[in-house]
């Protein structure tokens, strides 16, 4: 039977709500080693923010570390359900070149599974791989 991402994501994600700020979003990001934060209002997903996001939308913008979480989020998320199976995410992962994936169910986020969840699982070590080739790889225009 196929492993569902139920049984190998992070259940407890570190989160930001519309009431912090880039800073604050920083620094959760430095005392967690994290790249990655959900945006939730109460357990709704509504966006995330990278480390990526920070950079180019926040700071090479010249926005102040009290500019609001909004102004650097990413709104159109790509999100699946605890029951998707690893092998699933691994091609999605793949095909849309996304590193973190939150997991969402019944609107409310459950978990994230990142790119490396699926690299330390023996057994999908393959897809993993496979997953984290086609995402490095340059995007064709």
């Amino acid at each position: 039977m196929m492993k569902t991402l139920k049984e190998i994501m992070t259940k407890d994600a570190v989160t930001v709500t519309l009431k912090d700020n880039i800073y604050e979003i920083a620094v959760k990001m430095k005392e967690n080693d994290i790249g990655f934060v959900p945006v939730v209002e109460g357990r709704k997903l509504i966006g995330v923010v990278t480390d990526r996001d920070l950079v180019i939308r926040g700071y090479a913008e010249r926005k102040s570390g009290s500019a609001a979480v909004e102004e650097v989020m990413s709104k159109d998320v790509t999100t699946v359900s605890s029951e998707t199976t690893v092998d699933e995410a691994a091609k999605l992962m793949a095909k849309d070149k996304i590193r973190r994936l939150p997991v969402v169910d019944n609107g409310e986020l459950v978990g994230v599974v990142a790119i490396g969840d699926l690299a330390v699982r023996e057994k999908f070590e393959d897809e993993a791989g496979e997953a984290l080739s086609e995402i490095s790889e340059p995007v064709k225009s």
